[in-house]
C-alpha cells in the first residue's frame, strides 16, 4: 500500500508541474522552411523575414510556420521577387511592413485580409504590374474600390496601383487626404481630377506619373507635400487654388514640359527646388501673399524670360534663379531684404 501510495503521490507531482511548462513549437529565433525565412517571438507567433527569390507564379502566404502562427510580412520580405504574379495573404497576418513587396515587378494583384491592420510605407513600390490591390470585405481598416486602396471610410486615397491601364481617374468625392506616393510611377495616366473635399496631397503623390498632363488643385487643398508632383515630365499647365499656403520643397522638380503655372492667392512661401529644371516655363506670375523664395526655387528654368517679384517678398533664397539662361528682366519687389 506504501508503494502503491509512493506511486500515486509521484503521478500527482508530475501532472502539478505539466501545466506550469510553456510548451513551444520553437525556441525563439530565425528558421527556414521551404521558400520562407522566418522569426519566432516569445508568443510562438511567427514573422516572415524573407523569402526565396525563385518564389514565382500564384501564391497563398501559408498560416503557420513550423506550428507557428504567421502574424507578419517584415520589411523588404518579397522585395525583388519577380517572378511572383499574385499572392493571397492568410487570416492570420495583421501587419505588412515597409517595402514588403517591393520591385514585385511580375505581381498582377494582391488579396489582404480582414485580419491586417497595419500596411508598411511603399510596400508595394516599384510593382509595375500591379492591377489591383483587393482588400476582403470584413477589414475594419482597409477597403478596396476597382483595386485601388483606401481606409475603410474611404477618406484617404492610400495607392493607386502602378499597373492599372486607365488613363484618366476621378477622386472620389469621400476622399479628404491623398496619401504619400499615392500615385507615384502610374505612367498610364493622363488626368486626375481631385475633387473639391480634397484637402492635403501627401508627399510624392504624384512623382513620376510621365504622361500627366494637366492638374487643377482645388481651393479645398490646403497642403502639398514635397516632390508631389516632381518628375512629371508631361505635365504642361498647373492652377493651384487659394487654399494652399505653402509650395513644398521640390514640389514641380523636372517638370520638362510646364508652360505656364498660375498661383493660388493663399501661397505664402515656395520652397527650395520647387520648380527646379522646368525648363519649359516661360513665365511666372507670384502673388502678393508670398513672401519667401527659397533656394533653387527656379533652378534651370532655360526659358524663363521675366520674373516680377512683388512688393511682399521679403527673402530670395540661393541659386533662386541660377542658370536661367533666357532671362532677360527681373523686377525686385521694395521689400526684398537679402537676396543670395
Amino acid at each position: 500500500m506504501k508503494r502503491f501510495l509512493s506511486v500515486l503521490l509521484s503521478i500527482a507531482i508530475i501532472f502539478a508541474v505539466i501545466p506550469a511548462i510553456e510548451i513551444t513549437a520553437f525556441a525563439v529565433g530565425e528558421y527556414i522552411e521551404g521558400y520562407y525565412t522566418y522569426t519566432v517571438d516569445e508568443s510562438d507567433c511567427a514573422t516572415i523575414t524573407g523569402v526565396d527569390n525563385s518564389i514565382s507564379g500564384n501564391i497563398t502566404i501559408p498560416t503557420t510556420l513550423g506550428g507557428c502562427s504567421v502574424t507578419s510580412i517584415d520589411d523588404w520580405t518579397f522585395s525583388n521577387c519577380t517572378s511572383l504574379e499574385s499572392v493571397t495573404i492568410p487570416d492570420s497576418v495583421t501587419s505588412i511592413g515597409n517595402y514588403a513587396f517591393e520591385d514585385c515587378t511580375s505581381l498582377t494583384s494582391i488579396t489582404i485580409p480582414d485580419s491586417v491592420t497595419s500596411i508598411g510605407g511603399y510596400a508595394f513600390e516599384d510593382c509595375t504590374s500591379l492591377k489591383s490591390i483587393n482588400v476582403v470585405e470584413g477589414n475594419e481598416n482597409y477597403c478596396s474600390v476597382d483595386g485601388i486602396l483606401f481606409n475603410k471610410n474611404k477618406t484617404t486615397l492610400l495607392m493607386y496601383p502602378i499597373g492599372k491601364p486607365a488613363t484618366s481617374y476621378i477622386i472620389p468625392d469621400s476622399v479628404t487626404s491623398i496619401g504619400w506616393s499615392a500615385f507615384e510611377d502610374c505612367s498610364s495616366l493622363e488626368s486626375v481630377t481631385i475633387g473639391d473635399g480634397v484637402t492635403s496631397i501627401g508627399e510624392s503623390a504624384f512623382e513620376d506619373c510621365t504622361s500627366l498632363e494637366n492638374v487643377t488643385i482645388p481651393d479645398s487643398v490646403t497642403s502639398i507635400g514635397w516632390s508631389a508632383f516632381s518628375f512629371c515630365t508631361s505635365l504642361e499647365s498647373v492652377t493651384i487654388g487659394d487654399g494652399v499656403t505653402s509650395i513644398d520643397d521640390w514640389t514641380f522638380l523636372n517638370c520638362t514640359s510646364l508652360e505656364s503655372v498660375t498661383i493660388g492667392n493663399g501661397v505664402t512661401s515656395i520652397g527650395s527646388g520647387a520648380f527646379e529644371y522646368c525648363t519649359s516655363l516661360e513665365s511666372i506670375i507670384i502673388p502678393d501673399s508670398v513672401t519667401s523664395i527659397g533656394n533653387d526655387a527656379f533652378y534651370a528654368c532655360t526659358s524663363l524670360e521675366n520674373v516680377t517679384i512683388p512688393d511682399s517678398v521679403t527673402s530670395i533664397g540661393e541659386y533662386a534663379f541660377s542658370s536661367c539662361s533666357s532671362l532677360e528682366s527681373v523686377i525686385i519687389g521694395n521689400s526684398v531684404t537679402s537676396i543670395g
